[in-house]
Formats: structure tokens, C-alpha cells, sequence
């Protein structure tokens, strides 16, 4: 358990806590690509870190992320026109440039001047991977650009979801980086099966292994953690061990045990303290087919006009218990929840906004838990004593997660990045 104190420091992201100066090195998504595709296309709201931001494509294709409100009078840009590439407020026709310069006050006399005095504030921007990221630091500490682990290469094949949570971030990443709760929770959709790793269906994961109380092994690393869950495996249990490999790359990134169609990765980006923009991705750098996007939120419960709606909030919620289905309950579904991520929403949003840590009560398959919320308090101390963001210029386009039958007294650490030291019958990521 934590005291109220560090439950705060984790958690809070908003104006000067630390936490949130932190993420504010590290360049974070600030929507995805396909919201901004068209140039002069709609402008789209974005909140990150409890500030409020517009992100639109002007007329030659360039990304522009800004303050949300008018500098003239704070009248909302979202309702603007984009156009002539710049947002135009609606109320006295102020322009601004994707790198906020004001370049028309068509209610200022010609020559007041003031044209040149007015800055608006926007952010560097990058595209990359399906994301329009943004950088909300100082200047003086911008780090290049990183491509994301889930998307090493400009050919990376990703399908995304996308969903508005409505809790704290930390409590959606720790359900990211818990692996034991899938055996319980997913059930349903993650299947014991003889079969010689993870498969993909278009309906069900299938694991070799009916192990629900996994040993776990962590490590931390320069830019979060690694670690390793070991489950009895279905066949052949006295030789081999299953083991599924989760890595937590500071500070919102968890790259998840893949499948034999696709690798995973989940990303969870604080839009202030109580609510987190969830990302849960299917990728692949090369090799075996993926899964197209549509599907992919099928799968998931998350297609747009379906499940959750233009701004991504979802039609299953607390407040109609997520549209659990007693009946498939007792005719044998676990949860009688729809999708994975839906299973895991009902799980976090019902601990509450932010989950009181000083009354949880953490057990063995606990482990990598309490190891992310060590790093992390750590990491925002020495941030707040001077020291350099944890991650913030680590390379972290090799790291990858895995999962596979191995002999027992397989070294785990060698598994994942790279080929695996020894051949496992599972498929590596």
C-alpha cells in the first residue's frame, strides 16, 4: 500500500505536480493521425495533462497542436475555421499558424502593431505510427523525436482503439502490466487450449496454460521494467515452463505478451487526474498478417458509431453497469462484459477516479505492481531534485514482449529482445 501523500505524487498530472512535469518530457500522442487526415478538415479538441489543446491540418498538410483557446478573448477554437493554413476564430477572426503565430487581426486597425506582439502558444509536433505526438516541455529540454516501440519503422502495420477512461492513468496502467488478472477477468475471451503458444482467433485468444497463479520474476530496467510471468504450461509441464514477458517503458507505454497473428501494446495518456485517453494497439513490424483495423475494434467492443462515439466515449459505462449481461453470465460467460478492454474499464473505473492505495492489500502476484509504483515514485523524486526524466532519452525501439513454452531454467532475461537464446515452441514477438 501507499500513504495518501504518495498516492498523490503517482498520481496527479495537472498544472505544476510533479508527475505531470515529468510526462512533460517525454513526447506524448495527442490524437490519432486519422482525426487530423484531412487538410482543412475539422478541428479536434485534445486535453492532455489537464490543459486544453485544438489539433488541426492546415491547408499544406502540416499538424498543428495549440492552446484550445482564442488568445484574443479565449473564445474555443475548436468551433473555428480552418482554413488558408490557419485556425480562424469564429468571434473576431483571429488567424493562427500551426506554430501559433497570430497572422491576421482582421478587427485591428492596419498598422496597431499588435499583430506582432501576440504569440499563441503551440507545441512541436510529430507523426509517427498512427499518432500525432506532441512535446509540452521546455524547449531547452525537447528530446529527439523516439519512435515508439510499437512502431519501430515507418511500415509498421498498426491497428488502434481508442477510448476516453474515466479514472487516473496509474490505475490503467497497473491493470496493463497486472498479468494475472487476465486468467480470471478474460476468461472468456483467453481461452486454455492445447495448443504450442498464443493464437488469435477472430473471436478468442487461446494460451497453453490453465495456471491462474502465476510466479512472477521483475527487473527493473533504465527505462521502467521488465518482467516475467511463469505459468505450468498444458503439455509436457514437468519439462517446460510458460512463461509471458510484459515490459513497462516509462512513462505511459506497456508493450504485452503478442499472439501468433499480432503484438501488443498498450498506451495510456493522462488527460488530467481523473480521466486517461486508453490506447490498446495491435502491431506488427513485419512477418504474420496482423489484423485490420475495423476488426481489430470489433474485437475489442470499441467500433466507432457502435460502441463509442466521435469523441470516444463509450456507450458502455458506469452508470449503466457496462451493459453486463446476467444471462450469459449464468449460461457461462465470465464477465457477460463485451471485449477485453471493456473488462478491464468496468474493473478500474469502479475503483474509483483515483483508486485509494492506502487501503489495497497486495499479494505475491502483486509483484510487478508494486515494483511500478517504487520506479515511478522514484523517478518523479530525483525529477523533482533535479535529475532527468526516467526514459526520456533511453533508445527503446528494440524491446519487445514475448511469450512461449521454454525448458525449465530458460534464463527469461534473454527472451523477447532479439531471437530468444533457446528455441521455445511459443512464438516470440
Amino acid at each position: 500500500m501507499l500513504t495518501a501523500a504518495e498516492n498523490d505524487l503517482l498520481c496527479r498530472v495537472e498544472g505544476d505536480a510533479p508527475m505531470g512535469q515529468l510526462m512533460r518530457r517525454h513526447w506524448l500522442p495527442a490524437c490519432l493521425v486519422e482525426e487530423v487526415a484531412a487538410p482543412d478538415g475539422d478541428p479536434v479538441p485534445v486535453r492532455l495533462l489537464g490543459e486544453d489543446l485544438v489539433a488541426f491540418r492546415d491547408t499544406e498538410g502540416r499538424v498543428g497542436v495549440m492552446d484550445r483557446y482564442c488568445p484574443h478573448r479565449r473564445a474555443s477554437l475548436v468551433f473555428g475555421r480552418n482554413e488558408d493554413c490557419g485556425l480562424r476564430c469564429l468571434y473576431h477572426g483571429w488567424k493562427m499558424d500551426v506554430a501559433g503565430n497570430v497572422v491576421e487581426m482582421p478587427s485591428e486597425a492596419a498598422g496597431s502593431g499588435l499583430v506582432q506582439k501576440v504569440k499563441h502558444r503551440a507545441y512541436p509536433v510529430q507523426e509517427w505510427g498512427g499518432f500525432v505526438w506532441v512535446y509540452m516541455g521546455p524547449p531547452e529540454t525537447m528530446p529527439a523525436f523516439e519512435p515508439p516501440p510499437y512502431a519501430p519503422g515507418p511500415d509498421a502495420k498498426l491497428s488502434i482503439v481508442k477510448l476516453v477512461i474515466d479514472c487516473n492513468w496509474a490505475q490503467v496502467l497497473e491493470g496493463a502490466i497486472d498479468s494475472a488478472h487476465s486468467s480470471s477477468l478474460h476468461s472468456t475471451d483467453m481461452t486454455p487450449a492445447r495448443v504450442d503458444g498464443a493464437k488469435a482467433t477472430s473471436s478468442v485468444w487461446l494460451r497453453p496454460s490453465t495456471d491462474k497463479a502465476p510466479r512472477l520474476v521483475v527487473e527493473p530496467t533504465d527505462y521502467g521494467l521488465k518482467y516475467a510471468a511463469v505459468r505450468r504450461p498444458i503439455v509436457n509441464a514437468a519439462a517446460n515452463d510458460y512463461v509471458r514477458i510484459t515490459v513497462f517503458v516509462a512513462p505511459i507505454v506497456v508493450l504485452i505478451p503478442p499472439n501468433n497473428l499480432y503484438n501488443v501494446a498498450n498506451v495510456n495518456v493522462p488527460i488530467d487526474d481523473t480521466h486517461t485517453m486508453f490506447h490498446f494497439i495491435a502491431w506488427n513490424e513485419s512477418g504474420p498478417p496482423g489484423v485490420e483495423q475495423e476488426a481489430w475494434r470489433k474485437f475489442c467492443g470499441a467500433q466507432v458509431g457502435v460502441d463509442v462515439d466521435r469523441d470516444w466515449r463509450r456507450a458502455r459505462t458506469l452508470a449503466n453497469r457496462y451493459l453486463q449481461d446476467r444471462q450469459a453470465m449464468r449460461l457461462g460467460e465470465f464477465t457477460g462484459i463485451k471485449g477485453i478492454p471493456n473488462q478491464d474499464i468496468a474493473m478500474w473505473e469502479t475503483m474509483g477516479p483515483i483508486a485509494d492505495r492506502t487501503r489495497d492489500r497486495l499479494g505475491a502476484s502483486d509483484l510487478a505492481i508494486v515494483e511500478f509504483r517504487r520506479i515511478m515514485l522514484d523517478a518523479v523524486r530525483r525529477f523533482g531534485e533535479g535529475g532527468e526524466a526516467l526514459g526520456a532519452r533511453v533508445p527503446r525501439t528494440h524491446l519487445r514482449a514475448y511469450e512461449g513454452i521454454v525448458p525449465k531454467g530458460t534464463d527469461w532475461r534473454a527472451l523477447g529482445e532479439g531471437s530468444p537464446s533457446v528455441p521455445a515452441t511459443g512464438v516470440p514477438a
